[in-house]
């Protein structure tokens, strides 16, 4: 067997006349588990094959080897057995993108307990709720930050004691990680699982209360195969970088999962603050083949001088969380030759809808969906609408049939999960059109929606319009109580340096919304601030400005302002 058909003993592929992937079918059996019938065996067939290259901003670097993951994730896990971990257990990883996560994860995945990567971003508060919701019962723990007096606080807030860990170095209290796990062997009974176990948690966002906690089993990363080597692209004797940390759900979508199953080599570059000159300079130097970040790293790239850099090396590159403006579309493409390949997806899915290899880019388009699943646009009632109206993007799929790229649950919350499997779909709360050849064009969170006299208006569109205004840094559009159209559209808007705010430039914006897209879309309202209230992976809370919003006119309307 060649590395490059490895993936194809876990799924069914057909092809098109034209060469793109119209059928796709994960055949995991179900007593799958990636970190023994993967990484173990991708260290049996070639234990000297690169699996990982891991460089920080000092300029240390380490290279490891398939034989490396699969030894060292033994390893951890045998440590974690040590202190009481086993099967159906929580455990907290809180590690950026030391490699140490690697070993965490692939250790716990051995052992059969859930893995629930978290952000260093956390603060007191948000570990109390983790701790809590979660039961955690211990944390793997960084030491390049000060999220260990966020963990203790926790504890006390509690009154629990965890297993904690580090990484990295050493904190009084914890197990130091790196020192520990050199003295455990290198070999161990299989845990037995099947795959509607518990293997991954992570907690949403938030955007709409506090962060559900997602639940997937020990299948879900072969639905990536078509995340890593249909859209990604990733090449066999490759190196891939996904920019991601390892605390959000992309991590796991270009860091482990599928370019191990396509034996593709894993770049990691370990970092504080993004220096959009010092990723180039990873990409020319180390040679990266594929690249998969935000629309915004283009379009830092482009502003600090993309020319300046031999990129020649990249033979794909791909996009997605955010709006992608058509002029960095254009700069990027004209700098490399190379399309940007959006892609988009959930925390609860794996890639649903995508540019997949081979298919003709429409700037601004998610793509066509994936042949993994069956995606429709449905209204209100569930019926499917026609080409150019707006529907909710739903997966004709019960939670029963247990989709392999699906989640199994929201853990501890059978109320939401069963609000999102409902009537034969699964129910994204994300809307969007399609257009006559069938690519799907987003438009916004179903609980975002505008409704101002008569129509219906997505957040998404008017904001991508916004972000081409010179003077705009930030923005989010809402929809705001009016006596007379019901709601109307309003703009909260951070400013660049460049610009102060002014009624002048209020009509301006205005202006320069109604001259590019419909006139009913643009802001009646515009508010200048100084920052956007957003959740802790850096989304913008709309919800938010909304209720303040509303809270504003019932104050009015009771004379109290």
């Amino acid at each position: 067997m060649e590395v490059k058909d490895f993936y194809k003993q876990f799924c069914e592929e057909g092809f098109d006349e034209n060469g793109l992937l119209n059928h796709f079918r994960v055949t995991a059996p179900k007593d799958f588990n990636f970190a023994y019938d993967v990484v173990d065996k991708m260290a049996e067939l070639w234990p000297d094959r690169r699996a990982m290259i891991w460089t920080n901003e000092q300029g240390e670097e380490r290279v490891f080897t398939f034989k490396d993951i699969s030894d060292y994730s033994t390893k951890a896990a045998n440590l974690f057995a040590s202190q009481g971990i086993g099967k159906g257990d929580t455990v907290l990883l809180i590690l950026k993108r030391n490699y140490q996560f690697w070993f965490s994860i692939l250790g716990l995945h051995k052992l059969g307990a859930i893995a629930v990567p978290a952000t260093n971003l956390l603060t007191t508060k948000d570990i109390v709720y983790r701790l809590k919701a979660a039961s955690i019962k211990a944390i793997v723990c960084t030491c390049q930050c000060n999220v260990h007096a966020y963990i203790d606080e926790a504890e006390k807030t509690l009154g629990v004691n965890v297993t904690k860990f580090s990484a990295m170095g050493h904190f009084d209290g914890y197990i130091n990680f790196d020192e520990e796990i050199e003295k455990q062997p290198a070999t161990m009974e299989r845990v037995p699982v099947v795959n509607t176990d518990g293997m991954l948690m992570y907690f949403t966002s938030g955007t709409t209360g506090q962060p559900k906690m997602v639940l997937h089993g020990y299948h879900y990363p072969l639905a990536h195969i078509v995340t890593a080597v249909h859209w990604h692209n990733v090449e066999p004797d490759g190196i891939h970088l996904t920019l991601a940390e390892t605390g959000w759900g992309k991590a796991l979508w270009g860091k482990l999962y599928g370019q191990w199953l396509a034996g593709t080599c894993i770049f990691v570059y370990d970092f504080d603050k993004f220096v959009p000159t010092d990723v180039l300079h990873m990409i020319e130097k180390y040679r990266i083949t594929t690249f998969c970040a935000p629309p915004t790293i283009f379009r830092f790239f482009i502003k600090e001088g993309i020319a300046n850099y031999d990129l020649s090396s990249l033979h794909y590159v791909t996009i997605a969380g955010e709006a992608l403006n058509e002029e960095v579309f254009k700069k990027f493409k004209e700098y490399t030759g190379l399309s940007l390949m959006e892609g988009f997806g959930q925390t609860e899915t794996t890639l649903t809808i995508a540019n997949l290899r081979g298919n003709r880019v429409k700037p601004g388009s998610m793509g066509r969906p994936s042949p993994l699943y069956n995606i429709d646009l449905v209204d209100e009632d569930g019926n499917t609408v026609g080409d150019g109206e707006v529907g909710e993007i739903v997966v004709r799929s019960t939670r029963e049939e247990n989709h392999p790229g699906m989640f199994l649950c929201y853990y501890r919350d059978e109320e939401s999960t069963a609000n999102a499997w409902r009537g034969g779909y699964y129910h994204t709360g994300d809307t969007a059109y399609r257009d006559e050849d069938g690519y799907l064009w987003y438009v916004g969170r179903t609980d975002d929606i505008i409704k101002s006299s008569g129509y219906r208006i997505g957040p998404f569109e008017v904001e991508s319009v916004l972000m081409e205004h010179p003077a705009v840094l930030e923005c989010a559009i809402t929809g705001t109580p009016d006596p007379i159209r019901g709601q109307v559209v309003k703009a909260t808007i951070v400013l660049t340096s460049k610009y102060s705010p002014s009624e002048e430039l209020k009509k301006e914006i205005q202006n320069f919304v109604k001259k590019t897209t419909a006139p009913y879309k643009y802001p009646r309202v515009v508010e200048f601030v100084d920052s956007l209230p957003k959740t802790i992976s850096g989304k913008i809370r709309r919800v938010e400005i909304a209720q303040r919003d509303k809270e504003r006119a019932k104050a009015q309307q009771n004379g109290q302002l």
